[in-house]
C-alpha cells in the first residue's frame, strides 16, 4: 500500500493548484505524477482526496475527488500563551508536540522577566503546519503575534483562564484537578467542555505583580504539579492537561 501524503492547502477546494512550497516538495522531493493520489488539508476542518492532474518543475496541479469532512477530537477552545524562551529552538519544539497533541490557539507573552521580546512567528507558524500534516490534524492551530502581558489579561475572553507560577504565597490550585473536577461535576456541557487559556511565564517566572493583575482581571492561579518545570515542558504539559481533560469521550 502507497504511503498517503498530505498537503496543506487553506483555500482547497477555491484552487486547483498547490501552493509552491507544497508543490515543491510533492514534485522534487515525492515525485508525484499525473494520476497520484494525495490528500489536501484545509486547517479548518476538511481532508480532500485528491489525484494529480499535472506534475512538473514547480508547478503540481490537482482534481478534487472526495470531500472528507473531520469531527473534532476534543471539545472547547484550548488556548496556550506563553513567554517564548531564549532558545527559539525550544519555542519551535514545544509548538511542534503541542500541536501533534492537539490544541487550537497559541499566543506570546512579552513578560517583566522574558529573555526573548521578539521572534519570528513565520517560522513558529511553519513548524505548526508541518506538525499538523504530520499528525493528520484537520485544523490548524492560530499562532498570534507577541503581546504585552497587561495588554493580553486584560482583554476580555470567554470560558476559564488560569495562570501558572511558582509564588508560596499565593495559593494555588492544581491544574488537572481543576479541569477533571469541572467535566465530572457539571451537567451542562456547554460549561463542561468551555473555552480554556492557560498563561506560561519565563524562565524567571511571572513578576508577583503580573500574577496578581491575572487575578484581578479574572485568571484563576494555579500549578501544575509539584515538580519545577522549564517554560516549554511547562507549557506543553498545559497542553496535555487541557487535551486529556477535553477529548470526546
Amino acid at each position: 500500500m502507497k504511503e498517503a501524503h498530505y498537503f496543506y492547502v487553506p483555500d482547497a477546494e477555491q484552487l486547483s493548484e498547490l501552493p509552491a512550497d507544497e508543490a515543491a516538495h510533492a514534485v522534487r522531493v515525492l515525485r508525484l505524477q499525473f494520476g497520484d493520489e494525495l490528500f489536501l488539508m484545509d486547517g479548518k476542518g476538511t481532508f480532500f482526496r485528491a489525484e494529480v492532474t499535472l506534475a512538473s518543475g514547480k508547478h503540481c496541479t490537482y482534481n478534487i475527488v472526495e470531500r472528507m469532512e473531520q469531527q473534532p477530537t476534543w471539545q472547547g477552545h484550548l488556548h496556550l500563551a506563553m513567554a517564548p524562551t531564549k532558545m527559539m529552538d525550544r519555542v519551535e519544539w514545544m509548538a511542534e508536540k503541542a500541536t501533534e497533541i492537539g490544541f487550537d490557539e497559541l499566543s506570546f507573552l512579552n513578560c517583566q522577566f522574558s529573555e526573548r521580546r521578539q521572534l519570528r512567528v513565520d517560522r513558529v507558524e511553519k513548524i505548526v503546519v508541518s506538525a499538523m500534516k504530520q499528525s493528520r490534524k484537520a485544523w490548524k492551530p492560530v499562532v498570534n503575534d507577541m503581546v504585552a502581558f497587561k495588554d493580553f489579561v486584560t482583554t476580555p475572553r470567554q470560558g476559564r483562564k488560569f495562570i501558572a507560577h511558582c509564588y508560596e504565597e499565593i495559593v494555588k490550585k492544581d491544574l488537572f484537578d481543576e479541569l477533571q473536577a469541572c467535566v465530572k461535576n457539571n451537567n451542562d456541557v456547554n460549561d463542561k467542555y468551555q473555552p480554556l487559556t492557560v498563561l506560561i511565564g519565563p524562565e524567571g517566572d511571572f513578576s508577583i505583580d503580573e500574577v496578581r493583575l491575572a487575578m484581578e482581571n479574572g485568571y484563576e492561579s494555579i500549578t501544575l504539579g509539584q515538580s519545577r518545570l522549564r517554560t516549554e515542558t511547562a507549557a506543553l504539559a498545559a497542553v496535555m492537561m487541557m487535551q486529556l481533560s477535553m477529548r470526546k469521550e
